[in-house]
């Protein structure tokens, strides 16, 4: 059975992948890791950095003693396969990222960076920041959103070059919903352009959330792109 490893986004867990796996499971042998730092997982001081959630999947990796694995991963999560595609490009097979926001910069990290006001978050969308506790714990969820802004502003200095994605050679597909106001259709197109085996879709009335994104869509797209 062929194995697929699902990467979750900036303050996401790996739970958030259980209903999609349920779907996968007659077809893929799914695995799903939470990065250092995300749903109790203890970060040991590290920073949060592409380059260190990369490691963690080159780890877990080895310690599977798997080779190569194809990859899906939402937003963040597919930061990290690029990544790994760019530098480690034997450690992957197949690549599909959804709502992976690819062009960083000082101005771009700024914005994001407003959206990461714990105390706002609190006050203004009770119920997601009550989400990310349950998530993350009650306390710890606070110090996750510090340190995914920081992430951002790190990504501001240290992200993929036009260079970088010009040198992925891995087959790649770069989704985004039409309704994502996070990432936009020019950035990943433009990104997709650079590569030598990519392609750009556009699905219609989706946002950013993956909660917000139909599983049924996503298992049937997943199964459909890596046969």
């Amino acid at each position: 059975m062929q194995h697929l490893l699902l990467l979750h986004g900036a303050l996401g867990s790996k739970e958030q992948f259980a209903e999609l796996e349920k779907q996968l499971a007659a077809k893929f042998k799914t695995h799903a890791l939470n990065f250092a730092g995300h749903a109790r997982v203890p970060s040991h001081h590290h920073a949060f950095t592409i380059q260190n959630f990369a490691h963690e999947v080159l780890d877990w990796m080895n310690e599977k003693q798997i080779n190569t694995i194809d990859v899906f991963g939402y937003s963040m999560g597919g930061y990290v396969a690029l990544w790994l595609a760019r530098f480690y490009p034997q450690r992957v097979g197949k690549i599909f990222t959804l709502g992976t926001k690819l062009n960083w910069n000082e101005e771009e990290a700024n914005r994001e960076v407003k959206m990461l006001n714990a105390d706002k978050i609190v006050e203004k969308v009770p119920a997601f920041a009550q989400a990310l506790a349950e998530r993350h714990g009650e306390h710890e969820w606070r110090s996750v959103m510090s340190k995914t802004a920081l992430m951002m502003h790190d990504l501001a200095k240290t992200h993929l070059t036009d260079a970088d994605f010009e040198k992925i050679t891995s087959t790649v597909l770069l989704a985004r919903g039409s309704k994502d106001n996070m990432v936009t259709a020019e950035e990943t197109q433009h990104a997709a352009s650079l590569m030598n085996d990519a392609m750009y879709v556009e699905y219609e009335n989706v946002e950013h959330p993956i909660e917000k994104i139909s599983t049924e869509l996503l298992s049937t797209e997943i199964d459909q792109y890596f046969v």
